[in-house]
């Protein structure tokens, strides 16, 4: 029987990505998400649950995952777990379980003033005049 390793998390970026290369052509993305979970408790008041769960994303998803992945922005993760083992000088027995990116998809910028200043593009008119025209990011929700 074939095993199973495999989740969707849905959240926020608690900070920017970072990008690496911790081999000569290999890109490797770290970023750390936040998960809210809002249920009702036994004596029925409102409880917010969050969990933060770190993310990597290797080569071409790394590349564009550092350019999109900022902090604040809401992100929709495919992926499966990983278990990395070491031990520390002592000789403890160390891990540390993290989320491989399989698939990422951005849920689009709120744009403030300076957002849409930043995603625009000069076009040219029938009348040769250049106008700014903003530049509108696919929406994947």
């Amino acid at each position: 029987m074939n095993q199973l390793n495999s989740l969707i998390l849905e959240g926020n970026l608690v900070r920017d990505a970072v990008l690496s290369e911790p081999a000569p052509g290999f890109k490797k993305c770290l970023f750390t998400m936040g998960v809210n979970r809002f249920y009702k408790n036994r004596k029925n008041e409102d409880v917010n649950e969050a969990s933060f769960f770190d993310v990597e994303a290797y080569g071409k998803m790394a590349e564009y995952c550092s350019e999109r992945a900022k902090k604040g922005r809401g992100v929709r993760v495919v992926g499966r777990l990983k278990q990395d083992t070491w031990k520390d000088d002592a000789g403890k027995s160390l891990s540390k379980i993290y989320v491989v990116a399989e698939h990422i998809e951005y849920k689009p910028v709120k744009k403030t003033e300076e957002a849409a200043e930043k995603q625009t593009v000069e076009v040219k008119t029938e009348e040769t005049v250049a106008e700014k025209v903003p530049v509108e990011e696919e929406a994947v929700f």
